[in-house]
């Protein structure tokens, strides 16, 4: 499904998840197909991933015509006692610029 970088492993830093919201922070009209194939898991799994953020409070689903669009929640706290005090946002925000300095060097 994912190609990893060779020798690194089969392992990430990062949740599918965290990659799902990734992935809607990018593009908030994607659909979960396309959600599925870049996380690298099914399109079932993405569904699921995508109904536990809404119900936890990190995305709102809208729906427009037959499309959904979603919007995060960047004001909602990490999950995990290590992170306590931080926000959804501040991560989005970290990649976001990553992603952004990476294609400009």
């Amino acid at each position: 499904m994912t190609n990893y970088d060779s020798g690194m492993g089969e392992w990430t830093f990062l949740t599918n998840h965290a990659h799902t919201l990734l992935c809607i922070a990018r593009d908030p009209g994607i659909r979960l197909r396309d959600v599925a194939e870049r996380v690298g898991v099914t399109e079932r799994a993405a569904q699921r991933i995508v109904a536990d953020l809404v119900e936890a409070g990190y995305l709102d689903r809208l729906r427009e015509g037959r499309r959904n669009y979603y919007r995060i929640r960047a004001d909602r706290p990490l999950r995990h006692p290590v992170e306590h005090g931080h926000r959804i946002g501040e991560i989005l925000a970290v990649l976001h610029e990553s992603k952004d300095s990476t294609e400009s060097s």
